[in-house]
């Protein structure tokens, strides 16, 4: 019988559901019997206090959102920023997969938290490129031009 090794390291898989004043997060990690759901509210000091957290859980980080309208940028900045890495899903491909797997339209911000965390572990996700960190804003968004 042949040996099976992982190739990767064990992460820490981290799902947020983006909105404007606060966001559902749904945290799994190598060794937890259960996940952990938090509510972040969307303040510079919440997120010191979260990126302090998955730092001294002593794992690589694997973080995924769905980009929602200009709300998810001030905490994907903030994240790149501490070296997490950041993963995006496509909206469609998150209300596609909350439809299949709940077999509802009906939608609610734990449940996408869900979905988002199964898209990660199943591979359905973008590679988020930080427009300030690339240097790409400009070309996303109006701007002052010269």
């Amino acid at each position: 019988m042949s040996l099976v090794q992982p190739t990767q390291t064990p992460a820490v898989l981290v799902a947020i559901d983006i909105a404007k004043l606060r966001h559902d997060v749904l945290i799994e990690a190598p060794g937890w019997k259960n996940r952990k759901r938090l509510i972040l509210p969307n303040t510079a000091a919440e997120f010191r206090l979260f990126a302090d957290y998955l730092h001294g859980l002593k794992h690589p980080v694997r973080v995924v959102f769905e980009a929602t309208g200009n709300y998810h940028r001030p905490l994907a900045h903030f994240l790149k920023s501490e070296g997490f890495h950041l993963e995006l899903i496509a909206s469609l491909a998150v209300a596609r997969t909350r439809e299949a797997m709940h077999n509802s339209w009906d939608k609610n911000d734990p449940k996408d938290a869900q979905v988002l965390l199964h898209l990660l572990k199943t591979g359905v996700t973008q590679h988020y490129h930080d427009p300030l960190t690339n240097q790409i804003h400009d070309f996303q968004g109006p701007g002052i031009h010269s």
